[in-house]
């Protein structure tokens, strides 16, 4: 099997199972992508090339990481482990980042986006009961 990155590897995962591709927004930062719903389309998850001085780390070579929307007490646990850090340009009460350097196993991340996924997902309305009357 050839090598390919855990960044590679996650959206390849992405593609073959929810059907949406990358979506390369920005000008000034081709290798940013964001994924959308493909109902709602709403982001579920950012895949970034970032400096890990940005992200509170010590000065080094640009970083892959992928920001997913979380429960803000899943993100206080996730927090405490490796890996993970407070969401890098999004909202930190509801985005998480995922540094992909297999610091965190694919295993471990794709519950995770599977949550950030359903947590986009258009709610469905509950149909009122029709009285009697009507």
């Amino acid at each position: 099997m050839a090598y390919s990155s855990q960044r590679e590897r996650i959206t390849q995962y992405i593609q073959d199972t929810y059907g949406t591709q990358a979506e390369y927004l920005w000008a000034d930062s081709p290798g940013n992508a964001i994924f959308r719903h493909s109902a709602s389309k709403k982001w579920y998850a950012a895949m970034m090339r970032v400096l890990p001085e940005k992200l509170g780390l010590a000065e080094g070579e640009a970083l892959d990481v992928m920001d997913i929307k979380c429960s803000t007490i899943m993100i206080g646990s996730l927090l405490a482990t490796k890996g993970f850090l407070p969401a890098y340009h999004m909202n930190k009460n509801h985005w998480i980042s995922i540094v992909l350097d297999n610091s965190v196993s694919d295993d471990q991340i794709i519950p995770l986006l599977e949550l950030s996924y359903d947590s986009v997902a258009p709610k469905r309305r509950k149909k009122r009961a029709r009285s009697a009357e009507e």
